[in-house]
């Protein structure tokens, strides 16, 4: 099984704790996960926050609440009312697409972004974002231009790209962000 990265036992820490015991960014990303963590995995269907052990992660996991699949190999639709709870609270990396029905590179990227959330789940999750229906969720994100990649992890942003790109571009940045392994 890949790496997976973990900020589980790090998330009540500050930068000066992870600072004094001797963390730093990149352990934070690439550190991998033994077989008895857990994490924190938000439903796409009903919100509900679940803990998966990360050895289970490739087993299909189903939400605790509503009995359905945390993963079905296609992107989340984000939305103004479930961005803080999908990003929010779960301990993967979460990629968001910020696209429009309205722009070229935005339809050109989707097939993309599809085959990577096939590929790549439960690595992380992938959701898209509706630029024009969520406007506040997109204001509050600062998005100028579309297609637009941001790549969180505990909420927080990591990295962030403008631009449509192939298959194997878009692999080589998600490996450089520490989403893949």
């Amino acid at each position: 099984m890949a790496c997976i990265a973990t900020l589980s036992r790090h998330l009540g820490e500050s930068h000066r704790d992870r600072a004094t015991r001797g963390y730093t960014r990149t352990d934070l990303i690439t550190e991998p996960i033994m077989s008895s963590e857990s994490l924190e995995i938000a439903c796409p269907h009903c919100l509900a926050t679940n803990r998966v052990p990360a050895s289970r992660l490739t087993q299909q996991p189903q939400c605790g609440r509503c009995g359905k699949a945390l993963f079905d190999a296609h992107p989340v639709a984000l939305t103004d009312a479930n961005f803080s709870a999908l990003v929010g609270r779960t301990q993967l990396p979460v990629v968001v697409d910020c696209w429009a029905a309205w722009c070229g590179p935005c339809r050109n990227f989707a097939p993309v972004f599809e085959q990577a959330a096939a590929q790549f789940e439960p690595q992380a999750r992938f959701a898209k974002l509706d630029t024009e229906a969520n406007q506040a969720t997109a204001a509050m994100l600062g998005i100028r231009s579309i297609p637009t990649l941001i790549v969180f992890r505990g909420g927080r942003e990591l990295a962030r790209m403008s631009g449509a790109m192939s298959m194997p571009q878009f692999g080589i940045w998600l490996r450089q962000q520490g989403v893949l392994t």
